[in-house]
């Protein structure tokens, strides 16, 4: 795709290509050790007390949601990771102020791609209920009987499986719209219809590739939701570092930006 089309043309990638952005991650975020897992605590914090207090009020169901559909709005909440691997790439020092207040994330297209993502959770939320629904008429208000019900009946485990068949099918496509537009969108020249269009070419374009950086990111969350969200502190900065380093891969044209 030429520059006469008003996209930017798209690398084409080696299946390796994960480990050196991760290698690169895990570099960047020892510049800024402080900065980077206060970030992190911070996202630990705010999953770890939503999904307690779901629990505790007996709404077990919907701190699974929220624990699986993490994937859905984290690309959001990473922003500030992209801004910190934009600050370093441009011999920076990245700040907690600046991490956290990203000045080109507060405008309509960052907007419209939250209101994607949160209609993709919604979507999500309501497929959940949908198939819990069909699988028993009970409310497992705690999680230890919920995941009894799921991993020691047939009707669970078949709610397990075809959930897990729709949550992997919208994890997808919300992972081709968004892996590389959400930190393209830091840049104040590109605007949402690009940035997601040039998210699916490059899946599109990469998809072994990127089926396996996908398959990374799954697995680096699940095993932060098996401690409790306690991994996030290391985790999602790590992985928000890398995504930036990812989508510079993928899209390299593009300079990066000193503007505070």
């Amino acid at each position: 795709m030429g520059p006469d089309s008003g996209l930017p043309p798209v690398n084409t990638i080696s299946i390796s290509a994960s480990l050196d952005w991760l290698t690169g991650g895990w570099r960047d975020l020892w510049k800024a050790p402080a900065t980077f897992l206060t970030y992190g605590l911070a996202m630990a914090l705010l999953c770890g007390m939503v999904s307690l207090a779901l629990v505790a009020s007996g709404m077990a169901l919907w701190a699974v949601i929220l624990a699986a559909g993490f994937v859905f709005i984290a690309p959001l909440l990473a922003m500030g990771m992209y801004e910190g691997g934009r600050l370093i790439e441009a011999g920076q020092k990245p700040t907690l102020s600046r991490i956290s207040f990203v000045r080109p994330a507060f405008r309509a297209d960052v907007i419209f791609l939250g209101l994607v993502l949160f209609f993709i959770f919604g979507v999500w939320a309501e497929m959940v209920q949908i198939t819990y629904g069909l699988a028993t008429s009970r409310i497992y208000r705690t999680l230890d009987d919920l995941i009894a019900f799921a991993t020691g009946t047939p009707a669970g485990n078949g709610m397990l499986f075809w959930g897990s068949v729709v949550g992997g099918a919208m994890a997808w496509l919300t992972f081709c719209i968004v892996v590389v537009s959400a930190p393209m969108l830091l840049d104040r020249r590109r605007d949402f219809f690009v940035a997601v269009v040039t998210s699916v070419r490059c899946v599109a374009r990469n998809t072994l590739p990127m089926m396996v950086w996908a398959a990374i990111i799954a697995t680096l969350i699940l095993m932060c939701v098996a401690t409790g969200f306690a991994g996030l502190i290391i985790v999602f900065p790590w992985l928000g570092l890398a995504s930036w380093r990812a989508y510079r891969s993928l899209v390299p044209q593009l300079v990066p930006q000193n503007t505070p």
